[in-house]
């Protein structure tokens, strides 16, 4: 975690802070309720002493209005309570999704370093709603702390041993829970780290699901589900078993201390030091601080719990950005020049090249880790470890990443579809919502997909767009690029699930609609390549050779294999 960054401690207080308010009104009637509670055993021992032992109708009257007031309040103080300890919990929660979300969609990336999707999400959702929970835990905190005092102030007035008792027992009590939770915490954090691996373990297997059966890979796929499933399992039985221990433990050393109180106020009423109307309500006190005592074992559960989700969250909101925030500015207007000078990144290896602006140019990659590495390169999504990308003079280093990717826009070759229209899909690319998307249709034969569907372009995708063929898929996806029709677009093996008739029409009208503006199409397609102003080969991580298509064709050997093989 990088030295300044948020901490488990800064996720839970800003969760508190940002529900002071129904946390403090909680908590205001929690300690009503609890107070009322409490006098409640102390009103029938008034009872028992003036009505009772007296036979006075008025006192037995006056006690009992005195008693069905305390039920009301009582009544009336839990019931807007919870509402707000439970609106606080989820305001709370809520509040860490944005945050989370935020990190995740920072353009500067770095959140999803080494976790996988499903991983994210289960700290979005399991460990968001532990901490949330901790904000509905708070009021009940404080209210059993409130009803604990003021058992011990009705406690003292009966008897002062009987309120020492409880004031001297009652820190120890805490201190020996927040020593038993410490294995609780632990064992929680463990629980949601194993969760959250086989939730992405489970999203990554079905998302390859096709694949999986194609290959006949279902038994190595079930077998590694099957050991990070149990896995999981073994530290969920270890968490449920350390809050049983610690429940079951706070909840003894709490029975004790109830009959110690019991059994003090009954020697005392033996002696006669106290009434019988005090025995009872010493005797309820005794039975109805179990409720707080109780309330305190729930809470410590539960900010053992948060504690251990905070500090996943904040793992993941600390997260080191992948590239840096820039504060260069493009000049304008802009004409779309692209220049990569030396650049070194993974797999690439001093790459320099010109691409010049509203051409259409092609580049194959014999290594398909070279292509990747230059569509990362040149999205931004990380910088080059030596080099530079340079956007109209400008290094892409010293832009913002969300203006560096406005203007440069990468599809990639696996992108996903929503579960949503067929329009919709199209038109997330583009700006504004009424612009007309039939000429990015038809460039991407994406009609003809709409054309086949039974509503057209309204038509519902499933999930990932599974609904629509592999070519079907790549057609709206490239519409989609197309739409939304930025200064600079490089598109990654488009058409390579699309039968060879459509592609060619693909490839004619693409460039139509991209004329003027810059277009790097990295493909292996002859008939995509055919259609550029000029094509550079990738070979080694290094420039290996450039010229149009047809003059690459006849006079490079390795060009041929990679694109007529």
């Amino acid at each position: 975690m990088p030295a300044g960054g948020p901490t488990g401690g800064h996720v839970l207080r800003r969760a508190l802070a940002d529900q002071r308010r129904r946390v403090v009104g909680a908590s205001v009637l929690g300690m009503a309720h609890q107070a009322c509670e409490a006098l409640v055993p102390v009103v029938i021992g008034l009872v028992i002493d003036e009505a009772v032992a007296t036979g006075s109708s008025g006192a037995l009257l006056r006690w009992l209005l005195v008693l069905a007031g305390l039920f009301f309040v009582l009544s009336t103080c839990y019931r807007n309570s919870a509402r707000l300890t439970e609106g606080a919990g989820e305001g709370a929660a809520h509040r860490i999704r944005q945050d989370l979300a935020a990190r995740v969609l920072d353009p500067r990336g770095g959140a999803d370093t080494g976790r996988l999707p499903g991983a994210l999400t289960a700290v979005a959702t399991g460990d968001a709603r532990r901490v949330g929970s901790v904000a509905s835990a708070l009021p009940y905190a404080l209210s059993a702390i409130a009803g604990l005092a003021i058992s011990a102030v009705a406690l003292l007035r009966i008897s002062v041993p009987l309120g020492l008792t409880v004031l001297l027992g009652v820190p120890p009590l805490l201190l020996i829970g927040h020593l038993i939770s410490r294995p609780l915490e632990r064992r929680s954090e463990a629980e949601q780290e194993h969760a959250a691996h086989a939730s992405g373990v489970a999203a990554d297997l079905v998302a390859g699901l096709r694949v999986l059966k194609g290959i006949g890979a279902e038994p190595a796929a079930v077998s590694r589900y099957r050991e990070t499933s149990r896995s999981s399992l073994a530290a969920a039985l270890r968490a449920a078993g350390s809050r049983a221990w610690h429940d079951g433990a706070i909840l003894a050393l709490t029975g004790i201390f109830i009959a110690v109180i019991g059994l003090v106020g009954a020697h005392l009423a033996m002696r006669g030091t106290i009434s019988v109307g005090d025995l009872v309500a010493a005797v309820g006190l005794a039975q109805y601080l179990l409720g707080p005592f109780q309330l305190l074992t729930y809470v410590n559960g539960e900010f053992a719990q948060g504690r251990a989700s905070a500090d996943r969250i904040a793992e993941v909101l600390a997260s080191p950005p992948a590239v840096a925030a820039g504060t260069a500015t493009l000049p304008e207007p802009l004409v779309g020049r692209l220049r990569l000078r030396g650049v070194t990144q993974g797999a690439l290896h001093g790459v320099d090249l010109d691409i010049a602006p509203g051409s259409v140019v092609g580049v194959v990659a014999r290594d398909p880790a070279a292509a990747n590495d230059l569509l990362l390169c040149l999205g931004r999504e990380v910088d080059p470890a030596a080099g530079t990308v340079e956007l109209d003079g400008v290094p892409l280093s010293d832009l913002d990443p969300g203006d560096a990717r406005r203007t440069i826009l990468v599809a990639h070759h696996d992108a996903d579809l929503f579960e949503d229209s067929l329009l919709a899909n199209v038109r997330a690319g583009a700006d504004n919502d009424g612009a007309d998307m039939k000429a990015a249709l038809a460039a991407s034969a994406a009609d003809d997909v709409a054309q086949a569907l039974p509503k057209g372009v309204d038509t519902l995708l499933t999930e990932r767009g599974r609904s629509l063929s592999g070519g079907q898929r790549q057609r709206v996806a490239l519409a989609r690029a197309l739409a939304a029709d930025p200064p600079v677009l490089v598109v990654h093996d488009p058409t390579t699930a699309v039968d060879t008739v459509t592609e060619a029409r693909i490839a004619a009208r693409l460039r139509d609609l991209r004329r003027g503006r810059t277009t790097v199409l990295v493909t292996t397609s002859p008939a995509l390549l055919a259609g550029t102003d000029v094509v550079v080969m990738l070979d080694d991580g290094r420039v290996a050779a450039e010229g149009s298509h047809p003059e690459l064709v006849g006079a490079h050997e390795s060009y041929r294999s990679a694109v007529l093989a």
